[in-house]
């Protein structure tokens, strides 16, 4: 591979340096087999409560990001370390100023006309996997329909660099989302896994499907019920990586209120986030939300 066609931060390998909320190692022990996540035809979801049950438990707008996937509101980076390097870089755009695109560029207003066509089916998604939860916990779908809002969404195209000493690198570091749901879409190579019974499981690409992650809101809004999941991205050696994943988030101003955690807003969390990260190195989370029991 040559390093110099990179920009610097891609031209030595990243340094070993993880949060210390998860123990990893760049030397994948993930199986292979990820038969037990579920596979779900959203013609049949009416039928598929149970299934759906078994998967949950389980300028310009737009921001050009390279080696520092967390970012703030604004675009930039929340870590600059050199420690902190992920091997991926990719491009954020906040779907709700899509409608900052002149239409006089027509290069820009095509990949707009592109951009809300995608959003508009994922949020459709979105919104059907998000009902359907709702009426298996028994919550009220008016009452909770302001902690998903399809206008407040996000999309990100990931790349990921193939790289030949990939043992040496992640893609992407173990995190959740910060979300209610995340819906991914990605290639025919591998790379993707997630954690489950502090085992992880490498996910299969299966063509003409979508990847669906319970983010923090979801786990949240679901009183733990539902968990976000871990998961992390490995470097493959001889072959780039392409994904992209649509993100989508309670409304603005939304209050989430729960048994496990104090009433909250997304912008109170994704500020305690970006806060955390800037003076710890890492992202706490929910944990700062829980409530404290006598127990």
């Amino acid at each position: 591979m040559n390093f110099e066609s990179y920009p610097p931060p891609f031209r030595q390998p990243p340094q070993n340096s993880y949060s210390e909320n998860y123990t990893t190692s760049h030397t994948s022990t993930a199986l292979q087999d990820s038969d037990f996540i579920p596979t779900i035809d959203l013609q049949c979801l009416n039928q598929l409560d149970n299934k759906l049950e078994d998967a949950c438990p389980i300028h310009l707008p737009f921001i050009l990001f390279l080696g520092y996937p967390a970012l703030s509101p604004s675009g930039t980076a929340l870590l600059k370390r050199s420690q902190d390097i992920n091997w991926v870089e990719g491009l954020n755009v906040p779907l709700g100023q899509l409608s900052q695109i002149q239409p006089q560029d027509f290069t820009l207003a095509s990949f707009r006309v592109l951009l809300e066509e995608y959003r508009k089916h994922l949020a459709r998604v979105a919104r059907a996997l998000f009902d359907s939860m709702l009426k298996n916990l028994n919550l009220d779908t008016i009452e909770s329909k302001s902690n998903l809002s399809e206008s407040n969404g996000s999309l990100r195209v990931y790349r990921y660099p193939y790289y030949s000493n990939a043992d040496s690198a992640w893609g992407m570091d173990v995190h959740t989302d910060s979300s209610v749901l995340s819906i991914l879409n990605q290639d025919e190579v591998g790379g993707l896994e997630v954690l489950k019974d502090d085992q992880w499981f490498t996910v299969k690409p299966i063509p003409n499907t979508l990847i669906v992650n319970l983010g923090d809101m979801m786990q949240a809004i679901s009183d733990d019920e539902y968990k976000s999941v871990k998961h992390r991205v490995k470097v493959n050696k001889y072959k780039e990586r392409l994904s992209i994943c649509y993100f989508v988030f309670p409304e603005e101003g939304s209050v989430i209120r729960s048994l496990k955690y104090k009433p909250f807003t997304y912008s109170d969390f994704q500020a305690q986030v970006q806060q955390d990260i800037k003076t710890l190195g890492h992202k706490v989370g929910l944990d700062r939300f829980k409530l404290i029991t006598n127990d």
